[in-house]
């Protein structure tokens, strides 16, 4: 089991050291962060740097992946997710589990985490179970300019809109201040890659954790960032790395 800073290990076994995990990606406390938002993001890539196979990333995944993305949304206040990905993903609400239930109250959090799903169109099926019977209300991050028509259908169904941008669409640099407004400053997002893109160019993003799928795609799959190159790259440093069965975990701190 790999420990918070520096350390490499395994990924804590077959079952899978739950409580390990969770001291290991711990987010960091207010003193470092200054009670601010706190980004992190959570993607998947084969050796060859697809983030999708057949336009989904669970076929990348395996079981001790799937342990640490439990992990890292039962320590998140919310989850933020591109509207495709929500079409694409078949997304549900995030669950609360019994196993992580004393450390959320203890942290001051939710059974679970809130959702937050960031659409400028907003043409999203506000008859999913995402919006009808989440544990946490569902947020909907979206522009001033977004479809009146749809912000209504949005708050019909249950979720509360949060204005995130002056324009139709959703400002990526405004996003951890408008969440953090809310009482939400340990984030995931675990994309798409266009979502995290859009947060790397904007120098947003605080923290990835990457798993590493020893698997070979080929094709023109997307990476697990898209959109327009950064004009200097962002260096990030590696703060643990764990592996269990071919797979890598790697945590990565902005510099």
């Amino acid at each position: 089991m790999g420990a918070p800073d520096g350390a490499s290990g395994d990924a804590g076994g077959p079952e899978g050291d739950l409580a390990a995990l969770a001291r290991a990606y711990a987010y960091p406390d207010a003193a470092r962060t200054g009670g601010r938002g706190w980004l992190r993001a959570n993607m998947v890539s084969t050796l060859d740097g697809a983030a999708q196979h057949d336009g989904r990333s669970q076929p990348l995944s395996c079981p001790a992946d799937m342990r640490i993305f439990g992990t890292l949304r039962a320590l998140a206040d919310a989850v933020v997710v591109g509207a495709e990905t929500v079409r694409r993903e078949g997304y549900r609400p995030a669950r609360a589990r019994a196993e992580f239930a004393a450390a959320r109250t203890a942290a001051g959090q939710g059974p679970a985490p809130a959702v937050a799903v960031v659409s400028a169109r907003l043409d999203l099926d506000f008859g999913l179970p995402l919006f009808t019977s989440p544990a946490v209300r569902t947020l909907v991050l979206t522009g001033a300019g977004a479809p009146p028509e749809r912000v209504a259908a949005a708050e019909k169904a249950g979720a509360r809109v949060v204005i995130a941008g002056d324009g139709t669409g959703v400002d990526p640099a405004r996003v951890t201040g408008a969440l953090a407004e809310l009482g939400h400053t340990r984030l995931l997002t675990e994309g798409g890659p266009r979502l995290l893109g859009q947060f790397v160019a904007a120098g947003v993003l605080d923290e990835l954790c990457l798993t590493l799928s020893p698997l070979l795609t080929a094709g023109a799959a997307q990476r697990i960032a898209g959109g327009p190159a950064v004009a200097v790259p962002e260096r990030y440093e590696l703060v643990s790395l764990l592996e269990e069965d071919g797979f890598l975990f790697g945590r990565y701190r902005h510099r």
